[in-house]
């Protein structure tokens, strides 16, 4: 990527102007980045501790696995989230030791001319699980209701009938015997311009930063819009969104998979094991958006 522009960013009303170029971070940055977004802990959680606990986990994520193969459940967990937020990291812990042949992840790129002409959701469908699978969405559909509309992708007429089809939509993906997970990842400003800052200057995660990443650090309050419009209108009963904090990743990653394993009725649930969830750390989609 080429060298890039310096952007102005608000945050709480101050104009600051942030070079992702730069070597080293600004301390009005830095200083901030763990609490921002008000996220509840000052330090990460400690790595030893976060790895025992990620492995017992893992643990049941095999024994899921194998309850699915023998009774035919299917599931489908869509991970979606502030750029940044660690979506990628999350789906790879969750899936380490599961059997890729029917733990799969789908990632789709832009559509082509073809799936442009399709129903919306078409696409997405074709990528759902048969008896026994896993099928983690790396975004989903609900592109629809944050990107496509905020970078001009979609007019706002096809926003609009998204988010009225989008329920009854899930709903009949939950009648028809699927699980689903809506999960949404949320970070503070100042943690996405550090996450943005390491991707920018680690040559192994450089191909993560998108020129689209960069426009979007000034729209933050629109993004913003766009989610809390999304959790009003597409969190419901059958289909309802969870919200996980991710300024520390490691405490998501944990939370996130003990609410995948406390919500599945499977073979040997090892309850122990499984923990107790942080309601600091995950909360429902109406709660997030009413707090």
């Amino acid at each position: 990527m080429d060298d890039i522009k310096p952007v102005e960013i608000v945050i709480d009303g101050k104009t600051h102007l942030f070079d992702v170029d730069t070597p080293d971070l600004p301390d009005w940055i830095t200083k901030a980045a763990m609490a921002s977004g008000g996220y509840p802990y000052e330090k990460k959680l400690n790595k030893d501790t976060y790895k025992a606990e990620l492995e017992q986990l893992q643990i049941e994520l095999v024994k899921v696995q194998a309850w699915q193969q023998a009774s035919g459940k299917r599931v489908i967990v869509l991970f979606e989230g502030r750029d940044a937020a660690g979506k990628g990291g999350a789906i790879h812990e969750t899936r380490a030791y599961m059997n890729p042949r029917t733990a799969r992840i789908v990632a789709l790129t832009k559509p082509t001319e073809t799936e442009s002409g399709q129903w919306y959701f078409q696409r997405y469908v074709s990528h759902f699980p048969t008896a026994g699978e896993f099928v983690m969405f790396d975004r989903s559909w609900y592109n629809r209701a944050g990107v496509e509309p905020i970078m001009g992708f979609c007019t706002p007429a096809q926003y609009e009938h998204f988010l009225k089809q989008v329920p009854p939509f899930e709903k009949l993906i939950v009648d028809e015997g699927i699980v689903l997970f809506k999960i949404w990842l949320e970070i503070g400003q100042e943690m996405q311009l550090t996450q943005f800052h390491q991707r920018r200057h680690d040559p192994l995660k450089v191909w993560k930063l998108s020129p689209m990443d960069i426009e979007a650090l000034s729209r933050w309050n629109d993004y913003t819009e766009k989610r809390d419009r999304m959790l009003k209108e597409t969190h419901k009963g059958k289909a309802p969104w969870t919200v996980i904090l991710g300024n520390d990743r490691r405490r998501a990653r944990l939370n996130l998979i003990r609410h995948i394993l406390t919500s599945l009725d499977y073979t040997g649930k090892d309850e122990k094991a499984i923990g107790e969830i942080d309601d600091k750390i995950l909360t429902s989609g109406h709660h997030f958006r009413k707090s």
